[in-house]
């Protein structure tokens, strides 16, 4: 069985998805790998077009819920990219490594934000 914080974890992610409004979810996957481990897989899609992919590798250890890989990409209508956040190691020279914000023209040091951040971020460009 889950331990409560991530089955918590899962539920307000649950719901910040389904109070989105004026979207769809087009994917919504919860993948048990363990009682502390799962894969969190979502794209939800605007009525303006946008496309909003969550992914996250999660494990909860030592009281905490730790991310082994976050995603959290937004493109427009024309599939081009509005933001992306993610931890692949592929930018050493940046101050916030392995964490970082990909944008149209640049990628950007970024500390990690939370799934509900980019939930928020991504709703707050579709509304514009």
């Amino acid at each position: 069985m889950l331990y409560n914080l991530l089955s918590q974890y899962l539920k307000d992610v649950e719901i910040a998805i389904l109070d989105l409004k004026r979207a769809y979810i087009e994917h919504y996957s919860e993948e048990i790998l363990a009682h502390n481990r799962i894969n969190l897989r979502i794209r939800v899609r605007f009525q303006s077009g946008h496309l909003l992919e969550l992914n996250e590798a999660v494990i909860f250890e030592s009281g905490h819920i730790n991310h082994l890989s976050y995603r959290y990409h937004l493109q427009d209508q024309q599939n081009n990219l509005v933001f992306r956040y993610d931890n692949t190691p592929h930018f050493p020279d940046l101050d916030s490594f392995p964490h970082h914000k990909h944008l149209p023209d640049k990628v950007v040091s970024a500390k990690k934000i939370s799934i509900m951040k980019a939930i928020e971020e991504a709703n707050n460009s579709c509304l514009l």
